[in-house]
């Protein structure tokens, strides 16, 4: 759906904790399909931890964000987590899902009419058992956030494994951390395991949550969460998705406050040109650190562009200035960008509340109409 005014941002309400029941709705995915349905999904969580009872959610849209469908449940995770929502948006109609169910569980669902039915469940778990003689992980968790089908059909599914430390530990059940991808040439059906891109050690401190766009010569990039004191995305090119990553480097342009982000490649309707979008919390104007992982504040949800395959990030708008968390985007050919991410009020520093996941749809052009200037150089690498 076409948004004629360049400079308005459109906003609702998703999921809501309080009206669906749950204590917390967070970690939103999101993608368009090949028919432009949108479907959205995020967790639904019985309490705030990672380990509670959690049911995977599931909107749909068919007049592009105007109105959606009633929440349903997708996946339930029986008093347990089922979370890490991947979607991705098949070329040829199917839409493609994977989550994880206690953290060491991953399974797939396809949908052949754009999220009404889905199939039944198939464990792929398999799959990253081909890591253990690598690294013998103990937590596996896809995503979150949408994986992309390349332009010669090959299905990327970003993700991190991890070694817990253990309940000693702070944070230990999450960390250490590596990042990889799977792939599938034939739909779905068999999966293959790529290459461990960034692991912890030397300067990188628990990579985890990523995600992946195609750049125009048909390379992968992917784009990761850490823990590194520079508080800056992690970022490597493979040439298939699979293998020969480049040497994982801190893009100094992208602020991390230890937090998932967004990432996605599109077209530019009215000049034809390439354009890669990034969407998260850019708190680099108060990088104060909160706890023991290195956690800034979760605020100042903001989209930046680059012309140029992320060699540079010349452009950027905040999209909401208070608690923005996790979020995730979707592209329509006409230039309109969709955006659902979580949200809520403040509770202890750094994180808020996630008590809904809201959306917004604002065209491309929204971005550059009135540019904030968060320049890389107002907070150097250290």
């Amino acid at each position: 759906m076409s948004i004629k005014n360049p400079d308005h941002i459109w906003k609702t309400t998703l999921f809501s904790a309080s009206a669906l029941g749950y204590v917390r709705t967070r970690i939103p995915a999101l993608i368009r399909t090949a028919g432009g349905v949108l479907i959205a999904f995020c967790e639904g969580r019985d309490d705030k931890s990672d380990w509670a009872g959690i049911n995977i959610l599931q909107r749909r849209s068919l007049d592009g964000g105007e109105t959606w469908d009633d929440v349903r449940v997708l996946v339930n995770g029986g008093g347990g987590p089922a979370s890490n929502s991947t979607p991705i948006a098949g070329k040829d109609g199917t839409v493609h899902f994977l989550c994880q169910k206690g953290y060491n569980h991953v399974y797939y669902y396809r949908s052949g009419d754009d999220g009404l039915t889905w199939s039944e469940p198939r464990e792929i778990t398999s799959v990253f058992d081909q890591y253990k003689s690598e690294y013998d992980w103990k937590i596996v968790a896809p995503g979150p956030g949408h994986g992309i089908e390349l332009k010669n059909g090959r299905l990327i599914v970003p993700l991190w494994l991890c070694l817990p430390a253990g309940p000693d530990v702070p944070g230990g059940d999450h960390r250490p951390s590596c990042a990889t991808t799977i792939a599938s040439d034939d739909g779905g059906l068999t999966w293959k395991r790529g290459d461990i891109i960034a692991n912890t050690g030397g300067d990188f401190l628990h990579p985890s949550e990523c995600v992946v766009a195609e750049l125009p010569d048909g390379s992968v990039m992917i784009n990761m969460r850490s823990e590194s004191a520079c508080h800056r995305r992690l970022v490597s090119v493979s040439p298939d998705g699979l293998t020969g990553w480049s040497k994982p480097a801190f893009d100094e342009a992208l602020f991390d406050p230890v937090c998932m982000g967004s990432l996605l490649s599109a077209i530019n309707p009215k000049t034809g040109a390439p354009v890669l979008i990034f969407c998260n919390p850019d708190t680099r104007h108060d990088p104060h650190e909160y706890n023991v992982v290195h956690c800034c504040r979760r605020e100042n949800g903001a989209v930046r562009l680059s012309h140029d395959n992320g060699k540079t990030w010349p452009e950027s708008r905040v999209i909401d200035a208070g608690p923005f968390g996790y979020s995730d985007m979707a592209f329509a050919p006409d230039g309109t960008v969709y955006c659902a991410y979580d949200t809520g009020s403040w509770g202890k520093p750094p994180h808020h509340n996630p008590e809904y996941v809201a959306f917004v749809r604002f065209p491309l052009e929204w971005i550059t109409a009135n540019p904030s200037t968060l320049s890389p150089q107002q907070t150097a690498l250290r």
